[in-house]
């Protein structure tokens, strides 16, 4: 049986940039992997970070710059991630993207669920 998600992971250019995004998020780094060589025993130099939601489930990053991958301009409905929160951390959570300069946008009624919406992408 599937209890839960542990964690969902995206690719990325910048560890370090996903970091300063996540921690404006509030989530801890809760674990970081260097992978050297794969399973299959190929050479690599890979990143993986783990940023730990309330729930113990993670969102996960991976940075592979010897891996080439084609990160793709996409609608902002295309790729994104949910976060549930209550209406009072939405606020704030919103009036604290406005202030570190990101795009910011919302709160939108869905009539089941309101969200807001932030930019978050890294120039190519």
């Amino acid at each position: 049986m599937i209890r839960r998600l542990h964690h969902n992971a995206y690719r990325c250019r910048s560890s370090e940039r996903r970091g300063r995004s996540t921690r404006l998020l509030g989530l801890r780094l809760a674990g970081t992997l260097e992978i050297k060589e794969t399973k299959s025993g190929r050479a690599t130099e890979t990143l993986h970070t783990f940023y730990e939601l309330g729930d113990g489930s993670y969102l996960a990053f991976f940075e592979a710059p010897d891996m080439p991958f084609e990160f793709k301009a996409q609608h902002d409905y295309d790729l994104h991630i949910a976060l549930e929160v209550d209406a009072g951390t939405l606020q704030d959570m919103l009036a604290k993207g406005k202030k570190a300069g990101i795009e910011t946008r919302g709160v939108s009624d869905h009539e089941f669920i309101h969200s807001i919406y932030s930019e978050t992408r890294t120039a190519t």
